[in-house]
């Protein structure tokens, strides 16, 4: 028996060193835009095994799971002290899900998860939920985290046991494993997900991205990415809130749509990652897209490139939430290369690279949506007419047609 735990604990401890040490590389020729790489940068397997393991031989004679892990992903992001940090989403087999720190050298590889979980504090109102952590620097000097904390409905019967109540949680801290939490956010709307605070003030009062919504999955009425002020973090108000990119019919933001990360300021304005959800025949589609809002004015939209930046493929159209692709986390660093760390299907986290000079190229440069088939054709006919207008790359491309 002893032999038996002794060898298997050896063959664990192996396999997870392997997983954790493993080099990620580019999947493929990207589009241009972005790279794709191989593997993911967290699952539920890259979990330390003190988590999921009783090690003592006495009380666990056959070295089984104590603590399931069911996944790992939308992560918010931030590089400190030389390192880039993810706050992971982690979802225990119980389905709750709790928040975790990793690290790595290089952003695209060898993420560890630092030993303990983030013990977050609570409100005088328990969360029985709390996922997807926004993480932003602000120029206050605070690191905050902004999640979604959900608590059942008290207006359900007891027939009910799935309706809940999704609010703003707010927590601060100066070195990532000390939090101070703070009031929920308050607003105007019933409910609120994918809240997000921007890294700068603005007129002097702390800003909000926000998602106004009338039930925990239906967004109703509230009609898109709103943003609203507060004058203070620690009893945070919003007393109105303004929707500053809406939904639109037939597009990947139908039915309801939300900021991903805090924005990344340019010198030509703020990009913006953000995800959009629309109804399939198959249930509900998650894509990314981007825009810019003004330098200045933050509230307005000055380049939004039609349809999605990035959508599931292949493997990360399989999950717990199948055909979703979702972001609450990236990193610009000094050199210009943006890291975009995002979850396919509610259960493992990736990495895409890519530069500001590119994201900037595609947001700017790229046509907007015409919102019909007839403008999408008019869009299309315009690119094609400029490369058959004697354009060298296309003439090439023919020739070597030819030839093969």
């Amino acid at each position: 028996m002893r032999n038996n735990f002794y060898n298997r604990l050896a063959k664990l401890e192996q396999e997870h060193e392997n997983l954790l040490n493993r080099k990620n590389e580019i999947a493929e020729e990207g589009n241009g835009i972005f790279n794709r790489y191989k593997f993911p940068v967290l699952t539920a397997e890259h979990t330390p095994l003190f988590w999921r393991y009783d090690l003592n031989i006495e009380s666990n004679p056959y070295l089984m799971q104590r603590f399931g892990i069911n996944a790992a992903f939308n992560a918010g992001a931030i590089k400190w002290n030389n390192k880039y940090i993810v706050v992971a989403r982690v979802e225990g087999a119980d389905r709750k899900s709790f928040f975790a720190v990793a690290e790595s050298p290089n952003g695209i590889d060898n993420f560890r998860f630092w030993d303990y979980p983030v013990n977050m504090p609570e409100t005088d109102e328990p969360d029985t939920n709390i996922y997807d952590m926004r993480l932003v620097l602000h120029e206050d000097g605070w690191i905050y985290g902004l999640f979604c904390t959900e608590r059942r409905d008290p207006s359900a019967p007891p027939t009910d046991q799935s309706s809940a109540v999704a609010q703003c949680g707010i927590a601060r801290t100066k070195d990532l494993k000390t939090w101070e939490r703070l009031n929920d956010l308050k607003t105007q709307s019933p409910q609120q997900r994918n809240v997000v605070l921007h890294p700068e003030f603005f007129d002097g009062r702390y800003a909000f991205y926000t998602r106004p919504q009338d039930k925990f999955i239906e967004a109703g009425k509230g009609g898109g990415i709103g943003f609203g002020l507060s004058n203070c973090m620690e009893d945070a108000v919003i007393d109105h809130e303004q929707v500053i990119d809406p939904k639109v019919y037939h597009t990947v933001y139908e039915m309801k749509n939300g900021l991903g990360p805090a924005p990344i300021k340019t010198e030509k304005g703020w990009l913006h990652l953000a995800h959009g959800v629309r109804n399939t025949a198959a249930g509900l589609r998650y894509v990314l897209y981007m825009f810019m809002t003004d330098l200045h004015d933050i509230t307005k939209v000055i380049y939004k490139p039609a349809g999605y930046f990035m959508a599931p493929e292949g493997e990360e159209r399989i999950g717990d939430v199948s055909n979703v692709v979702f972001s609450n986390g990236w990193i610009a660093d000094e050199d210009g290369t943006v890291f975009i760390y995002y979850a396919s299907s509610d259960t493992r986290l990736h990495v895409a690279t890519t530069t500001i000079e590119q994201l900037l190229d595609y947001v700017m440069n790229t046509a907007p949506d015409g919102f019909t088939s007839a403008k999408t054709v008019q869009t299309l006919n315009q690119l094609i007419d400029k490369n058959l207008s004697g354009a060298n790359v296309v003439t090439d491309l023919k020739a070597n047609a030819s030839l093969r």
